[in-house]
């Protein structure tokens, strides 16, 4: 299958998956402050990795992705019912923390710049020489 096709695959079912998650899971373990970040599907078309974000504490986060992994068979027929293909993918969720350590980058570079702004400013070795 071409690259393309795959990526408009991933897109079209992180938007499914999502939209089930949303409105047809009712299981109170779920956070709302869930967010699917992406899908890979394999080239077979059977499976498919479901990135997950979750704000929220680390037990909140298990609790969470412990629930879609139960519940990965009811959001898989919803969201067959929504896409069109021959053998829908068994869905494995995998919780996606790239959002936490970008955050955690954010902060450590804003750390360094007050850092930085509260140093006095020191004389250019190379100004200071020329004079």
């Amino acid at each position: 299958m071409s690259k393309q096709r795959t990526d408009r695959l991933n897109s079209l079912l992180r938007e499914v998956v999502t939209e089930v998650i949303k409105k047809d899971v009712r299981n109170p373990y779920v956070s709302e402050m869930t967010t699917v970040t992406r899908v890979d599907i394999t080239k077979d078309l059977r499976h498919a990795k479901v990135y997950v974000s979750i704000m929220g504490t680390g037990t909140e986060k298990e609790d969470t992705l412990q629930a879609l992994r139960s519940a990965a068979g009811f959001i898989a027929v919803n969201a067959s019912q929504k896409v069109v293909m021959r053998f829908f993918p068994e869905l494995t969720f995998v919780l996606d923390d790239s959002v936490d350590r970008q955050m955690r980058i954010e902060t450590l570079l804003r750390e360094i710049e007050i850092e930085k702004s509260s140093r006095p400013e020191e004389p250019d070795d190379h100004e200071s020489s020329s004079k």
